[in-house]
This record gives C-alpha cells, sequence and structure tokens, in this order.
C-alpha cells in the first residue's frame, strides 16, 4: 500500500463542483469511481482544496492510498481510461505515508479570464467571463496591488467552516493583456469562499469606472460594505498548488 498524489485537469461546466455530494455529478466522484474500478478501498479521497460549480482546474491535487503494482505512468493511463472526457489525470507519483494535499499547502494560484466584447461568444463563454465596456488596464492594476498582504479579507468572502478565520495572505496579484480580453493570476496561503471570484467582480467595477479605488480600498481595509455581485464562475481556472518539496 502507498500513497498517490496526482494533479488532476477539468472542465467545471458540467460539475456541480468538486466536492462528493449527495447527488450531482462532482470531480471527486468521478474519480473516485475510477479508483474502484482499479481496486481501491478507500472511503474518500483527499483533496488540496474545493472548487465551485463551473469552476476549472488544470492544477487540482488529490492523494489516495492504493495497492499498485505497476508504474506511476501505467497509473495514469489507467485512470484516464476510466475517467469522464472531461476531466483527466494529469500525473501521478508516490508520496509520503503522511502527506495530506490540503493541510500542507504552502500556496494556491487561480486565474481569471475575461474577453471585451459587446455580444456574447458561445465558443468562448465556456471558460471566460465576456463584459463590456472594455476595463482600463491601469485601473485593474492599481486594484490588485492593494490586495497583497496578509489581513483581514471579510470584504471578500467567508470562512470555509462556521466561525473559521478570515484572515489570509496573498503573495501575488497580476492582471496582464490577452487578446480582446485579460487574465488576472492571484496566489495566497488560502482562500475563502467565492473570494476569487468576488476580487474580480470589484476590481472589474474599478477598471470601467463604476466604484472609485478609494471606496474599494476603504471597503477592504474596513471591511465595510462593498457593492454586491460576484465574477461568473466560467472565467476561474485552480491552476496550482505549491508544496514545500
Amino acid at each position: 500500500m502507498a500513497r498517490y498524489q496526482v494533479i488532476l485537469a477539468y472542465d467545471g461546466t458540467d460539475f456541480r463542483g468538486y466536492q462528493r455530494q449527495g447527488k450531482g455529478r462532482t470531480v471527486q466522484s468521478e474519480l473516485e469511481a475510477a479508483l474502484h474500478g482499479l481496486n481501491w478501498q478507500g472511503r474518500s479521497i483527499l483533496s488540496a482544496g474545493r472548487t465551485d460549480t463551473g469552476v476549472h482546474a488544470s492544477g487540482q491535487v488529490a492523494a489516495f492510498d492504493l495497492e499498485w503494482e505497476h508504474s506511476e505512468e501505467t497509473l495514469v493511463r489507467a485512470l484516464n481510461a476510466k475517467l469522464p472526457a472531461d476531466m483527466a489525470v494529469r500525473s501521478a507519483r508516490q508520496t509520503r505515508a503522511d502527506f495530506h494535499p490540503r493541510f500542507d499547502a504552502l500556496a494556491r494560484s487561480y486565474q481569471y479570464r475575461l474577453f471585451c466584447q459587446p455580444e456574447r461568444d458561445p465558443l468562448r463563454c465556456r471558460f471566460a467571463w465576456r463584459v463590456w465596456p472594455a476595463p482600463d488596464l491601469a485601473l485593474l492594476r492599481s486594484a490588485a496591488q492593494p490586495l497583497v498582504g496578509s489581513r483581514d479579507f471579510a470584504a471578500l468572502g467567508s470562512p470555509m467552516t462556521p466561525g473559521g478565520s478570515t484572515i489570509r495572505e496573498i503573495f501575488s496579484t497580476a492582471w496582464q493583456p490577452e487578446g480582446d480580453g485579460f487574465v488576472f493570476t492571484v496566489s495566497a496561503n488560502a482562500f475563502l469562499y467565492r473570494m476569487v471570484r468576488r476580487m474580480v467582480f470589484l476590481q472589474l467595477l474599478v477598471g470601467q469606472g463604476r466604484l472609485t479605488l478609494e471606496a474599494f480600498i476603504e471597503g477592504l481595509e474596513r471591511q465595510r460594505s462593498l457593492p454586491p455581485g460576484l465574477a461568473q464562475p466560467a472565467g476561474l481556472t485552480l491552476v496550482e498548488v505549491r508544496y514545500a518539496e
């Protein structure tokens, strides 16, 4: 018996989030079903985090204990042969017996994509948020700078468990142009529930001139009321989870 760490990629459009539920198709339930096909005896896999309905991943991390007498490459192929077309195992490796993908994580990185067109584009809306009018890149970058640091981010999200801490540390933020749109990259030690989608929505308001930078910073620092709203889940992708090793 060995513990394996796998990196998952999935198109979250047709999943009801990552975590297994009583009803509905989830990423966790599909991976566990594939593992049962390899005679996995566990009750629940371990995961780095829970992505919401419609959110994607290229670097989700999961772990499980498995009796496997073949190579790690063969394990990848065996799992992918049993997984649905909208998810795949990118890599697998043996790790230490007490490895936990959530509690051992040092940082998590997300990317959010948006494109700027006055009319919808069905071929792009699966993986990006269409916004109009186009935001100003300089204003987006100005709004991203105050997010970096360790503070109480209660204005941007709620804890994963009732009564949990809302203090998080954001290591870096960046907005970059991408075609007729932009991509936002953010890395932190952890995130609150829907925190990335909330911060993208508010930065977009600043970028479109609908919220002043001063009001955004004041609401962030003093946990004061900010305009309600979330960026659409389709634009969000979990791209990396980093560990000490």
